[in-house]
């Protein structure tokens, strides 16, 4: 299983604050820290985080299970 940990936490560093990633995902502040601590995120927030960050945390990463392996840059 992937530790989602550094994805979370790249995720609120790309925002400046867990508040600030919270308002642009639409949750509130205390979701973000729960995040911090799960073992794995839903897809709906594997998708929110992932347009949040404009791909940097990657629904893939998060939920391989789901959306499959992370595709090849520059596959055709």
């Amino acid at each position: 299983m992937t530790d989602i940990k550094p994805l979370i936490e790249r995720a609120i560093d790309l925002h400046g604050s867990q508040a600030r990633l919270a308002q642009v995902i639409g949750c509130s502040q205390q979701q973000i820290s729960y995040l911090l601590k799960a073992p794995k995120v839903t897809p709906e927030f594997a998708l929110k985080l992932h347009d949040a960050t404009a791909g940097a945390v990657s629904k893939h990463a998060l939920r391989p299970d789901i959306f499959g392996a992370e595709p090849i840059q520059g596959a055709a």
